[in-house]
């Protein structure tokens, strides 16, 4: 354990993640559940926030592998997301590739081998916002004025994306304390929100549910994501 990043032995731990098979193997599976994660229906907030899903992973991948394997991570799965998944209607900027490296790395700098703290997952999850808010106002203010950067389009869409990152920051802490701390998986923590906000479950949600939790068929699989979390 670390109790900061800023130290040689910690970065020499976290050059030689890149050659440990298990890690690769395990980013490449991050990798993968972003992908599928991204097909989950996102929750609506309110003040038009809504609360995605691929962030866990991405932080998850941080937290086990470390800056340097997160930053080919961070930037293998925001390629392989946008050719494979159309990139959701947005077109293909290298910027946001960039925000997406940025935010494992903050991850990664704030979670791996160091103590695992509430106060820790929060700061992580507060910069990466402050970075979303920036950057993505930057890239959206740069692709709106093509190619040339306008402050009165940049102050437009940073406020607003400020205020839906506020809202998202304090439901986003605690899916990741959950997930880190308290051991729920990806697909349980996305189907304890809806419940809680008594949306309806749809078939591809529970089918992912089913094989997330290793089941055979989808009979009863609400009760018992309801018993996972009495138990946790």
């Amino acid at each position: 354990m670390y109790a900061h990043p800023f130290s040689a032995d910690y970065w020499r731990d976290a050059s030689r993640e890149v050659r440990d098979l298990r890690k690769l193997l395990f980013s490449a599976l991050m990798i993968a559940l972003c992908i599928v994660l991204a097909q989950v229906p996102s929750v609506p907030l309110f003040g038009g926030a809504k609360v995605t899903w691929g962030f866990l992973a991405r932080s998850v991948c941080a937290w086990v592998c470390g800056p340097v394997l997160g930053l080919l991570f961070a930037f293998a799965e925001d390629i392989l997301s946008f050719f494979l998944t159309g990139g959701g209607g947005y077109p293909f900027f290298p910027g946001y590739t960039l925000t997406t490296m940025l935010g494992v790395l903050t991850y990664a700098l704030f979670l791996y081998r160091a103590p695992l703290r509430v106060w820790r997952i929060f700061c992580a999850k507060l910069v990466t916002n402050v970075q979303n808010v920036v950057l993505g106002a930057l890239w959206i203010a740069i692709l709106n004025s093509n190619g040339r950067f306008s402050l009165e389009a940049w102050y437009a869409s940073a406020s607003l994306s400020a205020v839906k990152n506020l809202i998202m920051l304090p439901v986003q802490t605690v899916l990741l304390v959950l997930i880190q701390v308290g051991g729920l998986g990806f697909m349980t923590i996305a189907c304890v929100f809806f419940l809680m906000l008594r949306r309806r479950i749809g078939l591809k949600s529970r089918m992912l549910l089913a094989a997330a939790l290793g089941l055979s068929n989808m009979q009863g699989i609400i009760g018992l994501v309801r018993r996972v979390l009495g138990v946790t």
